[in-house]
């Protein structure tokens, strides 16, 4: 009748209990927010930097409907993100064209047209667009590996079985820095064109045709919702934006 009163050993018991029964409750929000694919770390493989264009839109988009969420990005050439994806070091990326990667998942993003990057000095520098024939007796640079030979075979597809390639393991900074020095001329996504290269001029090409798929890829086996999340709303938003 008299009440329960805590010793002074019930009181340190008590008071570690709460603390644990608190640390319950953040564990429960914290995994609930992580089901739910609304908080954590998404790692994002990237082929291309998304300096400007679409990439980049989508990329905001993102970050101010999720700010929640840590985006990581690694940048690399073909072999190294689908390493990356195998070994899950990487969660999902965006790229060029999936073929050379083996048993992903894959969802169609949106396409961007490709521009000639030329030496200042080069003649057809004074044209205001290229056609495919006039490009077709250069030297083209491609970024190229052992196991890869996708660049070349893509532009292949619009230059003919005559044109010259010449590969190099390298970046696309390394590429341009090529074509600058004048040992040859590339292809780049018009949304390059906003990191500017001294000594180098971009032309768009007047063919339709002339774009670069960009994909989103992941593992299929994935279970990821923060992935399901992310594909999701790249989705929709490249509907909305009309550039699906």
């Amino acid at each position: 009748h008299s009440g329960v009163r805590l010793t002074a050993g019930g009181q340190i018991v008590a008071k570690l209990a709460r603390r644990i029964l608190a640390n319950v409750e953040e564990i429960k929000h914290t995994a609930n927010h992580i089901a739910r694919g609304s908080t954590g770390i998404l790692r994002l493989g990237l082929r291309v930097p998304p300096i400007s264009g679409h990439a980049q839109t989508l990329l905001a988009k993102w970050r101010e409907a999720n700010p929640n969420i840590v985006l990581a990005t690694m940048e690399g050439n073909q072999r190294e993100i689908a390493i990356g994806l195998q070994e899950r070091r990487i969660d999902i990326a965006l790229i060029t064209g999936h073929k050379g990667f083996p048993r992903v998942a894959s969802r169609s993003l949106f396409r961007e047209r490709l521009v000639a990057a030329l030496p200042c000095e080069h003649p057809l520098v004074e044209r205001q667009s290229l056609s495919w024939e006039m490009l077709g007796s250069e030297t083209v640079l491609v970024q190229e590996w052992e196991d890869n030979h996708t660049q070349r075979e893509f532009y292949a597809l619009f230059l003919g079985s005559g044109a010259r390639f010449q590969g190099h393991a390298a970046s696309k900074q390394t590429i341009l820095a090529l074509v600058e020095a004048g040992y040859g001329v590339t292809f780049q996504p018009e949304s390059s064109i906003a990191a500017t290269t001294p000594g180098v001029v971009f032309r768009p090409l007047d063919d339709e045709n002339a774009c670069l798929e960009f994909d989103l890829v992941w593992p299929p086996e994935s279970e990821d919702p923060l992935v399901g999340r992310f594909v999701a709303f790249m989705r929709d938003e490249s509907r909305t934006l009309g550039v699906a």
